[in-house]
């Protein structure tokens, strides 16, 4: 009888605390999805639930609620946990890093472009990353995978893929011609190198491509790359200019050059399978190959306002630390044009106009630092406005609900509305272009 009592004492305590186990489980799941539903309906309110590029996508049948992903990111509240399912939070925030994907213990996740109802321009690239036209080559950004690690290995892989089909040497006949110096230029110009290819470099601007028109403050690195003839580069917290200093030092060892300024405005296929490349001063490049990695913004974006053409107009920001005592009109709500607002505020009087009420698509930090900025009377920030006209000594502003129109004394105005993409660069050498709608990305070295 006594034993009978001790084990339904041993049984009842086990049961109890299995119980107890369950409930603080069960209590600190539903706060977490509580704490995370609250951060998707103020990401909808917001505008930066939905995914404007690149994104995570859950397969909610295979997804075990393991975090792991969650963990792995770089980003701030890109994923969260809803009733023990991984959910989706800033999606337009992803930065295409892939850590979740690799993380994720059953492979619930796949990286996706485009939703089902936004559908994003993609030109037609494959695994090697050759297009539909035999010799032509794409790699980077362009091709819908961002990250500076992403584009040096495709960089790499690319020029390595074109290496495998190259069957004869002609002395007369470039092997390659790159156009863009950016990662996956320059990766693809030391790998060409590596192996002793014949090759040009051509850019549009300056070495670095998109990464040279960031603030020179911007950090442009979150994770480890492998830079071809240079080695492994472990830097983190990178700057512009510390990740230039890196790409100068292993372009100048092994003696490559970049034709900076030089714009390419066509590929022409030839009848014998080479390509005519043609620059804007109308010179003729003839090459068997075209690595084409000058990523998704292309040509800036205009607003087509009056005055635009003047030239205290720019779009993007070099040296911050060089302009004083002006009066500045920064246009735009992406983390560009925050970033460049918060360089020039102390030294300058600056106002940032914004054509929505609310930021969307922002990095959480950057958020904080513009509204605490604001609150400090260190900028003037103009929401529901759109530039007008730009004039010599001042802009002029529309603003929803006033009757006129805003004008204000102006020294400099600075337009942070994206790139295009190059569509019809793309076409017109023959590269299809579509509309993507929740495609799966091949992972491409990822």
């Amino acid at each position: 009888m006594e034993v009978l009592i001790e084990q339904i004492v041993i049984y009842g305590s086990v049961f109890i605390l299995c119980g107890l186990i369950i409930f603080f489980y069960l209590r600190k799941q539903n706060k977490v999805t509580a704490t995370t539903t609250a951060k998707i309906a103020l990401a909808k309110e917001e505008g930066s639930f939905e995914p404007i590029s690149l994104h995570p996508y859950i397969d909610l049948n295979t997804c075990i609620g393991s975090a792991a992903c969650i963990s792995a990111c770089p980003e701030k509240d890109i994923l969260g946990i809803v009733d023990g399912k991984a959910a989706a939070i800033n999606a337009s925030s992803c930065v295409g890093h892939g850590a979740c994907f690799h993380t994720c213990p059953v492979e619930a996740i796949s990286l996706r472009i485009g939703t089902e109802t936004r559908g994003v321009e993609l030109p037609h690239v494959n695994q090697t990353f050759e297009t539909n036209i035999k010799g032509i080559f794409i790699a980077g950004e362009l091709g819908g995978m961002g990250l500076i690690k992403n584009s040096v290995e495709q960089g790499k892989q690319a020029v390595e893929n074109i290496i495998k089909g190259l069957t004869h040497k002609n002395n007369s006949i470039l092997d390659l011609v790159i156009i863009g110096a950016g990662p996956a230029g320059i990766s693809g110009a030391l790998t060409a190198k590596k192996h002793g290819l014949s090759f040009e470099v051509l850019e549009q601007d300056t070495l670095g491509g998109t990464v040279y028109s960031f603030p020179r403050a911007k950090i442009v690195m979150t994770n480890p790359m492998d830079l071809p003839l240079y080695g492994k580069v472990n830097l983190y917290d990178t700057s512009k200019d510390e990740l230039l200093q890196i790409w100068n030092e292993a372009l100048s060892k092994n003696d490559i050059t970049i034709r900076e300024n030089t714009k390419v405005d066509n590929i022409i296929p030839l009848e014998d399978g080479t390509f005519k490349v043609m620059t804007s001063s109308k010179e003729a490049l003839i090459c068997k190959h075209v690595l084409i990695a000058i990523g998704r913004r292309g040509t800036p974006r205009k607003l087509g306002v009056s005055g635009e053409e003047l030239p205290k107009v720019f779009y993007r920001l070099l040296e911050p630390e060089l302009i004083q005592n002006k009066h500045i009109l920064v246009v735009g709500g992406g983390d560009s044009a925050i970033e460049s607002a918060m360089l020039l505020m102390d030294e300058n009087e600056v106002t940032l106009s914004y054509r929505k009420d609310v930021f969307a698509r922002l990095k959480p930090k950057n958020k904080e630092k513009i509204i605490e900025a604001e609150k400090a009377n260190k900028i003037t920030i103009i929401y529901n406005s759109n530039l007008e006209a730009i004039q010599d000594n001042s802009i002029r502003l529309n603003v929803k609900g006033e009757d006129q129109i805003r004008k204000m004394k102006n020294d400099l105005v600075y337009i942070f509305a994206g790139g295009e993409l190059p569509t019809n660069f793309l076409s017109n050498a023959g590269i299809e272009v579509k509309k993507r709608f929740g495609y799966i990305m091949k992972k491409h070295g990822v």
